[in-house]
């Protein structure tokens, strides 16, 4: 006796059909799964076999094969329980249905309840793909799959309403997709109003925000710099349908969504501990996820403690934060996550974070600030668009009673700026000034001589790489666009190199 369900699969963020074929035969009792399951899958036997007996079924006596197609691919993950389940009991004629453009995934548990699994988003977009109409998920799993319009979502919390909505005994009601509302700033947000004095800082986070570029805020401790950090969300872009479709398949994928959030609606924040291993922040693993920098795609990693990193983890920053992607090569395949985000570095300038203090002396010997500092690669740093100083802030800043300018307002330059890049670069595959390649720089950031005889000055002064020139023209094209000119000048010039000025100030020792 033969019979099959459709069911789906994920490898990285993509989704492939998968066919749950069973055949039952006159044997000597047997369970088995083949289709290259790992052992996940394979654990699928024991609560298939519990579920049905304690929920009032028989467990076919003779050989059961389950076949996961196709087999060159291999299966993970709890998600083929139900599927198999109900193929089972269809089999063995011990329920009747039909499933006409209708696929099934979930987990089961001991008493046949519908467990939650991961990575619902990418395979409802598959499901649809290939022409599913209906579709059976777990009741957990709901809002993330009613993202998905033109294709009906069941949430199932008990194998049998399955059976029952099939057989016409009861019927299920689909979930309603909710208007999928994109806030321009998380509703937590904090405001850049509650900052006292760093008009400095507070002025190139607004660059950083408007063009898309990397940064480090280097000063002494207390001085402001991760509460500077954690404000920069709120000033950046609101999320495009598109970006957030692509971050919540990430977070789906990763395990990460809230049963009750369909869509992440705001850009992602990211702050991971200095001791995070480089699996963590590239991801991998046994079974590859996402890491941090897949996690904050299309928002902010923010490093506190830039030095306190290991140096592994942060050289695995160098080509994702070039290329926008990173790829995770295992045994079973290569896998490749998008991490096109804001990376934002903190750092003291030493040990005791008092190197260059206007007022407090510095107990770090020479050597030992030049350690600390040589734990950040020439490479990495290159990768920093701006080196933000962030001074210790005055007293009369500290206790004055006057607000600082609010994120609404900053926001509307930031929002203002990043207009005039999506008419630029419309039609491309870049979305802000910080993507620009080489043949982006000479079109669109064209220099007036005064700003061409600057930047030639101070990049032989300098002694400035290929790609800190590079870093130099984006910057200042965002700071053009911030002043709504088209032409960058040599004001412009002198204020990107004024945040490339840091690493000759510290490093050049």
């Amino acid at each position: 006796m033969f019979d099959k369900l459709l069911s789906f699969g994920v490898f990285g963020l993509e989704s492939y059909p998968v066919t749950v074929e069973v055949d039952v035969s006159e044997a000597l009792p047997s369970f088995d799964i083949v289709g290259l399951p790992d052992t996940s899958v394979r654990e699928s036997r024991d609560r298939v076999k519990s579920a049905m007996r304690n929920c009032g079924f028989d467990f076919p006596l003779g050989r059961v094969t389950i076949n996961l197609a196709p087999a060159d691919i291999r299966k993970a993950g709890s998600i083929y329980d139900l599927p198999i389940l109900l193929s089972i009991l269809r089999v063995t004629h011990q329920a009747q249905f039909s499933d006409a453009r209708t696929a099934f995934f979930g987990e089961l548990s001991l008493g046949g309840e519908i467990r939650p699994v991961t990575g619902v988003l990418p395979m409802a977009l598959c499901a649809k793909e290939h022409g599913v109409q209906h579709l059976f998920v777990p009741f957990d799993n709901a809002y993330e799959a009613a993202v998905v319009e033109g294709i009906s979502i069941y949430p199932v919390r008990h194998f049998q309403e399955v059976l029952g909505h099939l057989s016409g005994e009861k019927t299920l009601c689909p979930v309603k997709p909710s208007p999928q509302q994109i806030n321009a700033a998380p509703l937590d947000a904090l405001d850049f109003a509650d900052v006292k004095g760093q008009f400095e800082a507070r002025r190139a986070l607004e660059i950083v925000a408007a063009g898309s570029h990397n940064a480090l805020l280097i000063g002494p401790p207390g001085s402001g710099k991760s509460m500077l950090a954690k404000r920069l969300p709120s000033i950046l872009p609101k999320m495009t349908f598109e970006e957030a479709l692509e971050t919540t398949k990430i977070y789906s994928v990763a395990g990460l969504l809230n049963a009750q959030e369909g869509l992440i609606k705001s850009r992602p924040f990211r702050s991971p501990h200095h001791t995070i291993s480089g699996v963590g922040l590239s991801g991998g693993g046994s079974v590859p996820k996402p890491g941090e920098i897949s996690l904050a795609h299309n928002g902010v990693l923010f490093l506190d403690e830039l030095p306190e990193f290991s140096r592994s983890s942060l050289e695995i920053l160098r080509q994702p934060m070039e290329d926008g992607k990173v790829t995770i090569s295992r045994v079973s395949g290569t896998l490749t996550y998008p991490c096109s985000m804001i990376v934002l570095a903190a750092m003291n300038p030493c040990p005791c974070g008092y190197f260059g203090h206007p007022t407090r002396s510095c107990t770090c010997s020479a050597s030992a600030v030049s350690r600390y500092l040589a734990r950040i690669s020439g490479p990495l740093l290159d990768r920093l668009d701006l080196h933000i100083d962030v001074a210790p802030v005055e007293y009369d800043d500290l206790t004055s009673t006057q607000k600082s300018e609010p994120t609404v307002d900053i926001a509307k330059r930031v929002q203002a700026a990043r207009n005039i890049q999506q008419k630029r670069f419309s039609g491309t595959q870049i979305h802000a000034n910080a993507q620009m390649g080489p043949a982006e720089l000479r079109k669109f950031c064209t220099l007036t001589d005064a700003a061409n005889t600057l930047l030639k000055n101070a990049f032989e002064r300098l002694s400035l790489s290929a790609r800190a020139y590079d870093r130099i023209v984006k910057v200042a094209r965002t700071i053009a666009d911030l002043g709504g000119f088209e032409t960058i000048d040599s004001a412009h010039i002198a204020e990107a190199i004024q945040y490339r000025s840091l690493d000759r100030k510290y490093w050049s020792k």
